[in-house]
């Protein structure tokens, strides 16, 4: 939903108050209201008169007209995150992440186009491009999350989108999303920002120039590891035509998730603040262990792109990696599998610790990962970091009782 969002408020402010308008939370004529907007389930809505049909019809986007269009609920949603982003003008929600992506991607693409996409990218959006949009004859050249500027020279006269994941969600590169942005808008091609690691707390990407941003709304905004959502918010030269895509391609999102979301994002600065304060003290010790090769850290020095993160963010999340110095994945079951407070799994951003291992060498294609050891990814939940520092303490020790 389409909003004005050009209210000074703090981050804080915003997440408290943002989507909770008094038609969505008081009913018509009453002396009192209530704090959340409620849950409205509906496929089918009625229209009191044919009137009242041709009116909707004429504006399906104005109030309730479908249920695949949405509800108060969907909408007090998408209108607090685009709060959040200020520059934005509206967003849209989705099934999943790779659901958002896809959405954002096939809004702005179409057969003979050019994208350019990180190699640092998410998997699944790897995927995405290499076979959906291949498919549909549209051609993808990944690029070094560290080019910055140098991007100009991979830009041909066909390249319609950049996308962007800064920080990489498993080698953790951070880009110079002002130099790739100002490489975009001279030649009037869109960036597509995957920003679930920082979300608009830590980086808000429409201020600082991009064009889309996406979230997998299943991470931290949610942060209970519960549901499956994707946000894309947009500024007001892009919203229309995403919104138009995205309900020609069916996306809509059940209320019961869009509630979900949206009582988690209320508790997303504390949580944000203090899974990143733990996750810094972990990510600092571990650093200092002996069988740790390097730490992939953004606020710590000497990671690809430190400098750019201490410049453009405000923080950092709880997601890093660490590689060890020696050894096979195999052997990593000695250090993870009699863990007592990391859990083994996909995904990130909820309230427990999980832990992963990871291997990029095989999915880059434009640049190489190069380590001794296994990559193990950590999700530092709100769990007492002196615990998790002493789990982790325990299963190093098994790790390297093997060599």
């Amino acid at each position: 939903m389409a909003v004005d969002n050009g209210k000074d408020k703090a981050p804080a402010t915003r997440l408290a108050e943002a989507g909770r308008r008094a038609d969505w939370t008081r009913p018509p004529g009453a002396r009192a209201g209530i704090v959340n907007p409620p849950v409205w389930h509906a496929s089918t809505i009625l229209f009191d008169n044919l009137a009242a049909l041709d009116a909707g019809i004429a504006a399906p986007d104005a109030g309730l007209y479908y249920g695949r269009r949405g509800t108060p609920t969907s909408w007090a949603l998408e209108t607090a995150l685009t709060e959040l982003e200020p520059g934005a003008a509206g967003t849209c929600l989705y099934p999943s992440g790779v659901a958002a992506i896809a959405a954002a991607l096939l809004s702005l693409l179409k057969a003979g186009d050019h994208l350019l996409v990180t190699d640092s990218a998410y998997e699944p959006t790897r995927s995405f491009a290499d076979r959906t949009l291949r498919d549909l004859g549209i051609e993808t050249t990944y690029y070094d999350p560290l080019i910055g500027a140098g991007i100009a020279a991979l830009v041909r006269p066909n390249t319609r989108a950049i996308l962007l994941e800064s920080p990489g969600s498993l080698s953790f590169d951070v880009q110079d999303v002002p130099a790739i942005v100002a490489v975009a808008r001279a030649r009037d091609i869109v960036t597509v920002l995957d920003n679930t690691w920082a979300t608009p707390l830590l980086f808000p990407a429409i201020g600082h120039g991009i064009d889309m941003s996406v979230q997998a709304l299943t991470k931290y905004v949610a942060g209970h590891s519960d549901v499956m959502m994707g946000a894309v918010t947009t500024t007001a030269a892009h919203y229309p035509k995403l919104r138009s895509a995205s309900y020609r391609l069916g996306y809509c999102v059940g209320p019961d998730d869009a509630y979900l979301t949206l009582r988690g994002l209320r508790t997303l600065g504390v949580r944000l603040a203090q899974q990143g304060k733990s996750a810094l003290k972990i990510a600092h010790w571990l650093a200092a262990h002996p069988a740790v090769e390097r730490v992939l850290h953004p606020a710590l020095p000497g990671c690809p792109g430190h400098d750019l993160w201490a410049r453009d963010f405000t923080g950092a999340s709880g997601l890093f990696g660490f590689v060890l110095k020696q050894g096979k994945r195999s052997q990593t079951a000695a250090l993870i599998d009699d863990l007592d407070h990391f859990g083994i799994g996909f995904s990130w951003g909820g309230f427990e610790s999980l832990i992963l291992p990871s291997n990029v060498a095989p999915i880059r294609t434009a640049t190489q990962f190069e380590a001794p050891g296994p990559l193990l990814r950590l999700s530092i939940g709100l769990e007492d970091p002196d615990d998790l520092i002493a789990d982790l303490a325990a299963g190093l020790e098994r790790y390297q009782a093997q060599f």
